[in-house]
């Protein structure tokens, strides 16, 4: 080494050129993943469009994949094989707009599409696509939220088809989050580790001993603020039991935890807190704060009659230990399909619980 070179000269070097393969080798991969994803969906479009111009498409079908499989195979190797082609015409099928392929492919890989492509709703499907583009999930990731059933328990999956399919499509064009995509119902804090007997503070206790987790369960973009944040209104105090703000929706979100069941009179404590917050706490910029009722249990009809789904507070239960997968499928169903009946009902109707 010349006498004249610093001794950490040649390490700084290294450092330098691994940081420079490494982002090579990153854009390469991107770029063949894109280049494969799009591939597929092409081979899977001719091969469907092939598909539909004939009268006997079963037995056309068995005998063209089989041809295929075999020629493409032992030309490309084993990724051809008739179960991957029929893979890639479902993906046509159920991802018909290129442009979207072509925007989807960019933050997804192939595997990300072979998750999906199981799934039989669309909208259902178009949820998962897109938050995994928004929040960059991982394969992992995706996985774990398709199987604890996150978008049957967004607020989104609640809404009208109609307005569902309005707003992933605002998503898609302006990445902008709304609430119907951030709240959920239920939460899943069984990682929590609470027994059969416990009171409020132990379940706020146990959540910042696990805020790590918790964030997971919110979902991305919340970021924790304050804990018993106090507001002093009259001269008297009130304390929040947790605090925190999200980057998407740009705004603080009030969050009160509830060991019963929600209360009418619970209404009235959130709605002060937002009103404290949104004079004393609202930063230029943001929008205004929303709450966050988190409770053991509640009843549909006190807060279908407080018309909470018009306001800025929002209500779910916990579940501190899951129940089987069935069971909770089951609920959640149920749930989906009585709030969409209550809104095909005339107004009048939906007031009376008919």
């Amino acid at each position: 080494m010349p006498a004249d070179m610093p001794a950490d000269k040649p390490a700084v070097l290294l450092g330098d050129l691994k940081t420079l393969i490494d982002q090579a080798r990153s854009r390469i991969a991107s770029t063949v993943n894109v280049g494969l994803t799009q591939l597929y969906w092409q081979i899977g479009q001719r091969i469907q469009r092939d598909l539909l111009q004939e009268k006997d498409r079963a037995a056309y079908g068995k005998q063209i994949f089989a041809t295929l499989s075999r020629e493409l195979s032992q030309r490309y190797g084993k990724g051809f094989t008739g179960s991957a082609l029929h893979r890639m015409v479902k993906f046509a099928e159920v991802f018909p707009d290129p442009q979207i392929v072509a925007t989807l492919s960019q933050q997804l890989s192939w595997s990300h599409f072979l998750l999906l492509l199981p799934l039989e709703k669309p909208m259902q499907r178009d949820y998962y696509a897109e938050m995994c583009r928004i929040e960059r999930w991982s394969v992992r990731t995706l996985s774990a939220r398709i199987d604890s059933m996150l978008y049957e328990r967004t607020a989104l999956s609640r809404q009208p088809d109609k307005l569902i399919a309005h707003e992933l499509g605002t998503l898609r064009e302006t990445d902008r989050m709304t609430p119907a995509l951030v709240f959920r119902d239920p939460y899943f804090l069984d990682f929590l580790g609470l027994d059969d007997h416990y009171i409020e503070r132990d379940v706020e206790d146990a959540i910042m001993r696990e805020l790590e987790q918790f964030l997971l369960e919110l979902g991305a973009g919340f970021s924790f603020i304050a804990r018993q944040k106090r507001m002093t209104v009259g001269g008297e105090d009130y304390f929040l039991d947790l605090l925190f703000f999200h980057r998407g929706l740009k705004r603080l979100i009030a969050i009160e935890l509830k060991l019963g069941d929600f209360k009418p009179t619970d209404k009235g404590q959130m709605e002060l807190y937002l009103r404290w917050l949104d004079k004393h706490e609202r930063q230029p910029g943001e929008d205004a704060p929303l709450g966050l009722i988190l409770c053991a249990g509640k009843n549909r009809e006190a807060v279908e009659l407080l018309e909470l789904e018009k306001s800025s507070i929002h209500i779910a239960e916990y579940l501190t230990a899951l129940p089987p997968r069935e069971v909770l499928e089951r609920k959640l169903h149920e749930a989906v399909a009585s709030a969409k009946g209550r809104r095909s009902l005339p107004p009048g109707e939906q007031e009376e619980g008919v």
